[in-house]
């Protein structure tokens, strides 16, 4: 069965492109018969959608679902989706796509063109949807909800991802252990404990990290910055992490007590830590000279 039919002449052709060959011999022939308009038209393409107004006749059906068009390239475009036919091909990096639309986005990745800027703050995108979703972080605009909790989100990809919490789904396998994880970023990142890949490097000290977060987290390291200011106390920190451990210093609640001299700490891992000063125990040794230290604190200032 051939999959394109003109709905004029009923003549089936094998291919998109001779559909629209088709399509422009016969717009050419209803140009020259034409006497309803007085407009000039500088090309058929043009004539030809005129003329639509004038009808408001979809006169351009497919053969894989009910929609109609009131011209052959709309009908065109629309029958990839169905056909999956992709005719525009990167010479960048050999991605297809099927409307020339798309892949000319697509290109502005290759060629850094960012025509979508905010008027708000200058920042500039490659895709009006990105702008779209950008400009919701000044407008504060949330329309994503979560059903299961009070937290909305600005973005479709970053609801879905919450959304997970909850249902546990988990789509992306890693096929060299079998581990699940609910986001892409997450098993890429996943994936290099077993390549070892470590893309993200220190300009300052040349260290490499799997993870651009930890990256980031280590740069502080060499800028002293503390992004992360306790309420309580004021007092700052470089990473979440431990701002959240410094946290429950000023909770009421201790939770971990000491049986022998009834100290109340905030964390387990301290009060073992603690605890060897009783029991004289010192656990971590140093590789390079072989002193034993009771804190892996102690250790690695020593170190």
């Amino acid at each position: 069965m051939r999959p394109y039919e003109c709905e004029e002449c009923r003549k089936s052709l094998n291919s998109g492109p001779d559909f629209i060959q088709h399509q422009i011999i016969l717009t050419r022939e209803k140009y020259n018969k034409f006497k309803e308009s007085q407009k000039a038209f500088t090309n058929a393409s043009r004539f030809f959608l005129n003329q639509n107004i004038h009808t408001s006749e979809k006169s351009f059906k497919g053969n894989y679902c009910v929609r109609e068009f009131n011209n052959g390239t709309a009908l065109i475009r629309h029958q990839r989706i169905h056909t999956v036919e992709k005719l525009y091909e990167c010479n960048e990096c050999g991605k297809a796509f099927s409307t020339s639309s798309i892949f000319r986005v697509h290109q502005r990745i290759h060629t850094g063109e960012k025509p979508n800027e905010c008027k708000e703050c200058g920042k500039a995108f490659h895709h009006s949807s990105y702008l779209s979703q950008h400009q919701r972080i000044h407008t504060g605009e949330k329309p994503y909800e979560c059903k299961y909790c009070v937290r909305a989100f600005s973005n479709v990809s970053a609801f879905i991802r919450h959304q997970r919490i909850y249902t546990g789904e988990k789509p992306n396998k890693c096929k060299g252990c079998g581990r699940a994880c609910s986001t892409v970023s997450i098993l890429t990142a996943h994936q290099r404990i077993h390549s070892g890949e470590k893309p993200y490097v220190c300009k300052e000290c040349g260290k490499a990290f799997r993870q651009s977060s930890e990256l980031t987290q280590h740069q502080r390291i060499h800028t002293a910055e503390k992004p992360y200011r306790c309420k309580e106390c004021g007092r700052v920190f470089c990473c979440s992490s431990e701002l959240s451990r410094h946290k429950l210093i000023h909770a009421d609640e201790k939770l971990y007590e000491c049986k022998e001299c009834g100290k109340t700490l905030s964390r387990d891992s301290v009060l073992t830590q603690h605890q060897k000063i009783h029991t004289g125990e010192k656990g971590w040794e140093c590789n390079e000279c072989g002193k034993v230290l009771n804190c892996v604190i102690y250790l690695t200032w020593h170190q």
